[in-house]
């Protein structure tokens, strides 16, 4: 009827290729009345899910221009902060499924947001490529997950077969072809395939390190001729999760700090301008360090009370450091660093640290020796590299030898939703790499307790933040 209804005129949608069959029978995805005008967008997404946070991009497949964008928390944050507390909460009764359907919430909110940017209907998406850690593909595809978490450490699975949307629940064109992207290990997954691909690590001459920064600080080593990865928890601090006074890097976060080592006042840039409503990630570690060396904060993370200012005082958890009075924030409510809050922030910074540091040793590759340091994740962007090299989050090293890259998983994704080449290349770079397991490792246990202090407890790591340190304190011998 649908071709006698439009005089015998249809316009079929078809795929040719897809991940789990390439060169295999072509699929018709959908048919359309008449004929469908070339200059119409066909719409496909891409879709980073991270533990924290999930971005998805909206695309025109015929142009592959990225139309609209659109990220949030993702809501299983509810159920549990990390992977380890979801893969548990997912045992429970009907945990899994409650699971999958609030990451399906999460996801469809951001269509319905990107969609509605760009006049489309999420209807109209006819191709999905999704991106993210092991754990975050089990759960979406509601597969047992227990054994990402028990020795030996094993996934359920790492090469996910192509889908169709109404097989998940994902409420585009019900026939639209959705591929979850290969990952290779428990707590290396298809974020950092995709991650690399995105970066050109595998491509490189000179050994680069590759992090991707986020609740999974996940880290790969390597160059065109080798690759080596490993994960370590770093929790949701530095995505402005689980910090009293934290949120996204959206409009109204604090993005950069200032403070006077002589008076402790401190001074900050907002993103989008105006009126402060919290701080994102690279506000928190500009504050961090710029509290550690005006001497507000110690090497251990103790805020000092005994100050002459009104900026530090005791509060509910603990003491804390008044970055905004509350008369100038948009909720009225002052934003704030709490004890509690820098703990979190030196266990993120620790984890990754020492993660990197027992990657590159493991290969016995000195750090001093990198000349490429490539940084993904959800704040890559904003982060001020002086202070993550004070804090100790990121090697001491040459400025010029960092580049940021944004959120390499999401644009792996990207790469992957319009072209098959860049599929098989993220396979390709799943099946070379090599995982290190850091869970029982005692190196890693060594490594990062200590890096728990600011910068570190081996100073001499950190020539060019001890020399800061000694200028700070001049500063504050000659007030």
């Amino acid at each position: 009827s649908l071709l006698r209804d439009n005089n015998w005129q249809l316009a079929a949608l078809v795929e040719t290729d897809t991940w789990d069959r390439p060169g295999g029978h072509a699929r018709v995805v959908n048919l359309c009345p008449g004929h469908v005008a070339s200059e119409k967008p066909l719409w496909g997404a891409a879709i980073d899910i991270g533990t924290t946070t999930v971005t998805l991009w909206l695309v025109d497949l015929r142009t592959g221009q990225v139309c609209s964008q659109a990220a949030d928390y993702n809501d299983q944050i509810a159920r549990g902060e990390d992977v380890i507390s979801r893969i548990i909460y997912a045992t429970k009764q009907d945990g899994a499924q409650e699971l999958r359907e609030l990451v399906l919430l999460t996801i469809h909110k951001l269509l319905r947001t990107a969609c509605q940017r760009v006049d489309a209907d999420p209807a109209d998406v006819v191709k999905a490529t999704v991106a993210g850690n092991s754990t975050m593909i089990h759960l979406l595809l509601e597969i047992p997950a227990s054994s990402i978490r028990l020795e030996p450490f094993i996934t359920g699975i790492n090469q996910p077969p192509t889908l169709r949307a109404a097989e998940i629940g994902l409420d585009i064109h019900l026939d639209a072809t959705v591929d979850c992207l290969p990952g290779i290990s428990s707590y290396v997954g298809a974020d950092i395939t995709a991650g690399v691909l995105a970066s050109g690590v595998n491509q490189q001459e000179a050994v680069t390190l590759f992090m991707d920064i986020g609740t999974n600080g996940e880290l790969v080593l390597g160059n065109r001729e080798w690759l080596v990865a490993c994960a370590c928890s770093a929790g949701p601090a530095f995505e402005g999760a689980g910090v009293v006074s934290g949120m996204r890097a959206t409009r109204g976060a604090i993005e950069e700090v200032w403070v006077n080592s002589r008076t402790y006042e401190p001074t900050y840039r907002v993103i989008g301008g105006g009126k402060p409503r919290g701080l994102c990630g690279s506000g928190l570690i500009a504050l961090l360090a710029e509290l550690f060396l005006a001497g507000v904060i110690d090497k251990s993370g103790n805020i000092r009370l005994d100050l002459p200012t009104a900026r530090v005082r005791a509060g509910p958890h603990g003491s804390e450091y008044v970055v905004a009075w509350a008369g100038e924030t948009r909720h009225k409510r002052d934003v704030v660093l709490t004890r509690v809050d820098v703990d979190n922030l030196l266990r993120a910074k620790a984890a990754i640290y020492a993660g990197f540091t027992v990657l590159a040793e493991s290969v016995g590759f000195p750090l001093d020796a990198l000349q490429q340091v490539f940084i993904g994740g959800a704040f890559g962007k904003y982060i001020h590299l002086e202070k993550a090299i004070q804090i100790g989050l990121l090697p001491d090293l040459p400025l010029e030898s960092f580049r940021f890259l944004g959120n390499t998983s999401v644009q792996g994704a990207y790469l992957a939703l319009l072209d098959r080449g860049a599929r098989l290349a993220i396979k390709e770079i799943g099946s070379s790499m090599s995982y290190l397991e850091l869970s029982a490792s005692n190196a890693f246990y060594d490594a990062f307790t200590s890096a728990l202090f600011l910068p570190h407890t081996d100073l001499s790591r950190f020539p060019t933040v001890q020399a800061a340190m000694v200028e700070g304190s001049e500063h504050v011998h000659h007030r």
